[in-house]
């Protein structure tokens, strides 16, 4: 195990070696995902396990993190916990990636050498969701004398069906 992270590692010869990296990441040097929290600071802990099974050189292991992201409601922080496996299949052509066995997804390597962060990054970039919120109806907005806004939905309010109109000309007989 490594008290420090490498920025670059040389995932196939880690994979010979049967290598193993544990550590943490600041969240700051993770360029494409900082520029979608609200904080920065906090850390990714890394643990990942790199070995062959056959032919297939593979990475597998997890990602932990408590990202803050913007809830797409309200647009105040939310904490977005991510607990990331990672099942990854070392290839270096797509008629490699395409032959990978169905629970690995292809880690593309065409030089010898590639940057770690990178490849946690993408992985946290793909579980993000599109709209981040939080779990409770952080929308409902107060009003004076404590009434709540009629545009906003409220989830105990069922909406009116809008051909209510034409149940009732239909009972009545009226068109």
């Amino acid at each position: 195990m490594l008290d420090r992270l490498p920025e670059y590692i040389d995932p196939l010869h880690l994979a010979d070696k049967r290598g193993e990296l544990k550590g943490q990441i600041p969240l700051k040097n993770l360029d494409r995902l900082a520029k979608m929290l609200i904080n920065d600071t906090g850390t990714v802990t890394v643990d990942l396990f790199f070995g062959r099974e056959g032919r297939l050189a593979k990475v597998e292991g997890h990602i932990k993190a408590v990202l803050e992201l913007e809830c797409q409601n309200c647009l105040e922080a939310v904490d977005w916990p991510i607990d990331c496996t990672i099942k990854l299949g070392i290839v270096n052509s797509m008629d490699q990636a395409n032959r990978l066995p169905e629970d690995y997804e292809p880690l593309m390597v065409e030089e010898e050498k590639i940057l770690l962060k990178n490849i946690i990054e993408d992985e946290i970039l793909l579980i993000l969701p599109a709209f981040p919120k939080h779990q409770h109806a952080c929308f409902v907005q107060k009003i004076d004398n404590n009434s709540v806004d009629p545009l906003v939905n409220d989830e105990s309010s069922s909406p009116e069906n809008p051909f209510s109109i034409l149940a009732k000309l239909k009972n009545t007989g009226d068109l």
